[in-house]
């Protein structure tokens, strides 16, 4: 038997636990539900049930070395606190670290969820045959992401780093949650294409967006992606929209980082035909970097590898294990 770590992603809704061996095998996976309504205690409770279950079974034969866990929330990396999570109402300044390690009595690392990602599409992903640095971007309800620099985490000055939703696109934009306004998480995200839906049906300009909503179907960034496929042009152009954004985000990050790659991952990955093409496009116009270090072919349709130093734009590979494997990542580090 292989030694081995537990990578935990707990999400709002959904809290899924690995078994992973050191060299990225999968051993076993755990899926169960988040009952955050029932509060901190309870959720870990249930996690390290669970942990401490699938460690049983696999540590008579390898090397236990611990657990990763990926939150969606602000960390603070120094005292295990979990300062903030949107999606986890009521664990504001709950010492996560301290309790798991407690209930546990083995080594926990706690990473934002975006973070974890990064670390796994890095290890087994996208990023597991280059030898440089990377930055990922998880489009979902929102935009997270991380940056992975000589194979580890790259957290900032307190954790905070990798906030890649907050860059500010339009300066008097879109109002965000956070407060600013315009922030690309409001106009390249799951949710920003369905707001979008919305309102071109609100312009009358959308005779085939507003068939779809009147229709019973979930009027969602799939259903949307489903009918710009089959031609519609304001679901299209939605999309063209999206990918404009995400080009100017990207650009910047191309022009301040330098790095060899960046990889977009997330829930709307499947529509990369519809938006990628927009966004390679913006990219080359608004980054010098870019410029002079983009393949021969962004998309990677045709030809052999490019053998100069090139930056490259690509999708995620792992889907949602990314940050299972990520987070089993951590204790091996």
């Amino acid at each position: 038997m292989p030694d081995f770590s537990i990578g935990v992603d707990l999400g709002g809704t959904n809290l899924r636990i690995a078994a992973i061996s050191t060299e990225g095998k999968m051993l076993e996976k755990v899926a169960l539900s988040t009952k955050g309504a029932l509060g901190p205690g309870h959720v870990i409770g249930e996690m390290c049930d669970a942990i401490l279950q699938l460690t049983s079974q696999y540590k008579s034969g390898g090397k236990f070395l611990g657990v990763g866990v990926g939150f969606p929330g602000i960390i603070d990396m120094e005292t295990g606190m979990l300062r903030k999570s949107a999606n986890l109402p009521g664990w504001s300044e709950y010492p996560v670290h301290d309790e798991i390690e407690r209930r546990l009595g083995a080594r926990v690392f706690l990473e934002n969820d975006g973070n974890t990602a990064a670390l796994g599409e890095k290890w087994l992903g996208a990023g597991r045959d280059i030898s440089g640095d990377m930055a990922m971007l998880t489009l979902g309800t929102g935009i997270g992401g991380g940056i992975v620099i000589d194979g580890k985490i790259f957290h900032g000055m307190n954790g905070m780093s990798g906030e890649f939703g907050h860059v500010t696109i339009e300066p008097d934009g879109v109002p965000c949650g956070c407060g600013n306004h315009g922030c690309a998480e409001r106009y390249a995200s799951a949710t920003a294409i369905v707001r979008m839906g919305r309102e071109a049906i609100e312009a009358g300009k959308a005779p085939g967006l507003a068939r779809l909503a009147a229709s019973g179907t979930e009027f969602s960034a799939k259903a949307i992606y489903d009918l710009a496929m089959g031609g519609d042009e304001p679901a299209r152009q939605i999309f063209q929209r999206f990918g404009r954004v995400l080009g100017i985000l990207l650009a910047d990050l191309v022009n301040v980082f330098n790095l060899n790659m960046y990889v977009v991952g997330g829930g709307v990955v499947p529509a990369w035909d519809a938006f990628a093409p927009t966004m390679f496009e913006v990219v080359r116009e608004r980054s010098v970097v870019y410029a002079a270090t983009a393949p021969a072919d962004p998309m990677g349709n045709k030809g052999g590898p490019d053998t100069r130093r090139v930056t490259i734009i690509t999708p995620a590979l792992l889907g949602s294990d990314a940050g299972l494997y990520g987070g089993a990542r951590l204790p091996a580090l």
